[in-house]
């Protein structure tokens, strides 16, 4: 549903993807849309979250804080240009698109580096299998050795390469599949016309840090509300 210049989600109760997108990005929300949104997530069993760039006006904030929301999570927004396709990794580990044949193999990856998250590791498999096929996605598989250690995936819009679907399995860890998806991304993002990286990571996590090495720097914080 779009309301006041925003999309709400619902992918069912639970799922980290049920929420808002964009408030206050456009449109300041009045307390009548945020009525009206509360409600499309309430009608669906389902909490009600809004993930809020600090480009949103302080009285957006202001409105939330006033209807009992508070911060639950926070994503630093990075970004990087790209003038120039980076070098691949050579080694033990390589990266490469993965075939329309390996959507299950791409989805059990991407889980088994979410394994000590219990029950987020199913939901990241579910999640998995249809962003690795969708439309405008393409998922890369790190191998170690020869054999899956990593994901990541890239979509491409309007010359903004959008990095998502970091995962390495824990064995596998500290050994460069990170480095290596991230350059192979970076390639193909500029192979097809891109002169922009984007990614999101949690603050001060192995993956910001990653993401920094490859010259990604950080354009915001962006803070998710809880009710």
């Amino acid at each position: 549903m779009e309301c006041a210049g925003a999309y709400a989600l619902f992918d069912g109760v639970g799922s980290p993807l049920t929420q808002t997108f964009c408030l206050g990005l456009f449109t300041t929300p009045t307390a009548e849309d945020l009525d009206t949104i509360e409600r499309f997530f309430d009608e669906r069993g389902a909490a009600v979250m809004h993930e809020v760039s600090p480009m949103a006006p302080a009285e957006t904030l202001e409105l939330l804080v006033a209807r009992g929301y508070r911060p639950v999570e926070l994503t630093s927004v990075m970004f990087r240009p790209i003038p120039i396709v980076a070098s691949g990794t050579e080694g033990r580990v390589c990266a490469r698109i993965a075939s329309a044949e390996e959507v299950d193999l791409w989805s059990d990856t991407a889980a088994e580096g979410w394994r000590e998250f219990g029950e987020l590791s199913s939901f990241m498999r579910d999640i998995g299998r249809v962003s690795a096929s969708s439309e405008g996605m393409t998922p890369f598989l790190a191998e170690l050795d020869g054999r899956a250690a990593g994901t990541g995936a890239v979509a491409i819009h309007d010359g903004v390469a959008i990095l998502a679907g970091a995962s390495t399995v824990p064995e596998a860890r500290k050994q460069g599949a990170q480095r290596a998806l991230l350059e192979a991304r970076l390639r193909h993002a500029a192979e097809h016309g891109c002169d922009l990286a984007t990614m999101g990571a949690a603050p001060g996590s192995a993956s910001q840090r990653n993401a920094e090495r490859q010259g990604f720097r950080i354009a915001y914080t962006r803070i998710k509300w809880g009710r």
